[in-house]
């Protein structure tokens, strides 16, 4: 069974920095589309970051330039590096395939102060 544990989350005031990571157990990122999902209060779970097998990157448009997905294969680790956070970016934040699995961790709280 898959288990995905998201971890990096916290308080941060707007222009700040976090970096998430998540690890995989049950399954391997390797070779597969990892993408970190966001879900704010009141609103659908969106994609905020994808990474390709082969390396390739997808951002959505508001976190285009702040936001960096890497991963780590040897560890089975997928990260998130965030910078110049607004509060518009509070959510929680899970890791999960792309296309994603029906099961998802518990998630990582970002939550940005203005």
């Amino acid at each position: 069974q898959v288990q995905l544990v998201e971890s990096g989350g916290g308080l941060v005031q707007a222009g700040g920095s976090l970096r998430l990571s998540c690890a995989a157990s049950g399954s391997t990122f390797s070779g597969r589309s990892v993408a970190w999902y966001r879900q704010a209060p009141g609103k659908q779970r969106e994609l905020v970051a994808e990474i390709r097998s082969r390396g390739s990157t997808y951002y959505r448009d508001s976190v285009k330039g702040r936001f960096t997905i890497s991963r780590d294969s040897a560890k089975n680790t997928v990260f998130l590096q965030m910078h110049s956070l607004i509060p518009e970016d509070t959510a929680v934040y899970y890791c999960n395939y792309f296309p994603a699995l029906n099961s998802w961790g518990q998630g990582t709280q970002v939550t940005v102060s203005s």
